[in-house]
């Protein structure tokens, strides 16, 4: 008998999703419960298992097309069966806004539809941009970022997030090469897009003298190692800023930009960002606070490799409440980390060094990190955001504080 499977309800809010990788194709055998297709939302990355043995029949998207939650992708038979006939590809198909003003007519489909990712349809909401007047450049007619700041700013802009419209492999002695940006690599361009074009971004910058916690750490590591804990100096950060986020409440919050009201947490779900082949991810710890420093580590190490072999689940990677990024040993002098919109702020950390510095009119070599913090400038004035990270630097340049804070 031929089945269709359909995209199912990946978690909650998630009406859609992009496939990413097709793990079968068209003539192989499948067996129940077997992976056979990666999916991304704008939550997580999944790939789902079949509900049927049999024989794959048909693929009915492409790699790098948005399906609807319920749209069928997959024709599933038995040997010998031959498939239905071949539906149009499937799309995130929408409604248009209304216009605030008239435009000329679409010159791709004339059926009142649009064919838009999630992110391109919030943008044109922003910009006010009527996307049925839009002359769709992306594949299969889809409206791309830069057809909807065209419309809305006339020349498109210098820096290009949207999708490129083919990826091409270069040619023998060829000086340029066309890849397409989809998958996390097209999530990522656009969430980072919002989050410049919506929060007013200021950093601050503090220098941490991490002599007492480097000793702290080499004491605790062979312990913490017996209780099957990899104790990095992350644990100890996200105590730090999780006390400091108690004495700051208003950076342990998100601002609701439709209703124009500040959502202050009362708990505290700290997102590490990730660096994965396909892209930054982030993970979140939640309730970080109940959770010792042993407890951080495994969840810290958990959702590292979950991330890194594709494995996050919806609740991974939801319900954040600030992040923190850090490069490790890579982690440069200092950076300026953009906001993982809709929260308030984001804490980054950099690579600790031995530097002379003066202490007591003499100078001694200690170990030293710069902590840079962006802030959303709309909820978090300077004062406030400076007297924030003087509290992670009180926590981490004297630990002891963090057990009596516990």
């Amino acid at each position: 008998m031929v089945k269709e499977f359909k995209l199912p309800d990946i978690g909650e809010g998630v009406h859609e999703g992009e496939i990413t990788k097709w793990l079968v194709k068209e003539g192989d055998p499948i067996k129940e419960e077997q992976l056979f297709v990666e999916v991304m939302t704008d939550k997580v990355t999944v790939q789902l298992p079949s509900p049927f043995t049999g024989r794959v029949l048909r693929l009915l998207a492409k790699e790098g097309e948005v399906v609807k939650v319920g749209s069928a992708i997959i024709v599933i038979g038995e040997e010998g069966e031959a498939a239905p006939a071949k539906p149009a590809p499937h799309e995130a198909v929408v409604p248009t806004p209304a216009a605030p003003t008239p435009a000329p007519p679409r010159e791709t489909a004339a059926t009142g539809e649009v064919l838009a990712t999630p992110g391109i349809r919030r943008l044109a909401r922003e910009l006010r941009v009527d996307l049925a007047a839009i002359r769709a450049t992306g594949p299969r007619g889809r409206v791309t970022e830069d057809d909807v700041r065209g419309a809305a700013q006339g020349p498109k802009p210098t820096s290009a997030v949207g999708e490129v419209s083919a990826a091409k492999p270069a040619a023998p002695g060829a000086r340029e090469e066309r890849i397409l940006v989809h998958g996390i690599r097209r999530r990522i361009a656009e969430k980072m897009q919002k989050s410049k074009n919506t929060a007013a971004h200021f950093t601050y910058v503090e220098e941490v003298d991490m002599t007492s916690l480097v000793h702290l750490r080499e004491k605790m590591k062979a312990k913490a190692e017996k209780k099957g804990a990899k104790l990095t100096y992350l644990p100890f950060i996200v105590r730090a800023v999780v006390a400091a986020l108690k004495d700051h409440p208003a950076l342990n919050a998100s601002l609701d930009d439709e209703k124009q009201e500040v959502v202050v947490k009362r708990y505290y779900n700290v997102g590490i960002a990730t660096a994965t082949e396909a892209g930054l991810i982030v993970p979140v710890i939640h309730d970080a606070d109940a959770k010792d420093l042993n407890a951080l580590a495994r969840e810290i190490e958990r959702l590292a490799e979950a991330a890194r072999a594709n494995r996050l689940t919806p609740q991974d990677v939801s319900g954040g409440t600030f992040t923190i990024t850090s490069l490790g040993a890579l982690g440069g002098i200092l950076a300026t980390p953009i906001i993982n919109w809709p929260e308030v702020a984001i804490v980054g950390i950099h690579r600790i060094e031995k530097r002379p510095v003066v202490r007591d009119d003499r100078v001694e070599v200690r170990e030293m990190m710069y902590l840079t913090c962006s802030f959303d400038h709309r909820v978090i004035d300077g004062h406030v955001g400076a007297a924030f990270v003087e509290s992670v630097k009180e926590y981490l340049e004297h630990p002891a504080l963090l057990f009596v804070e516990a």
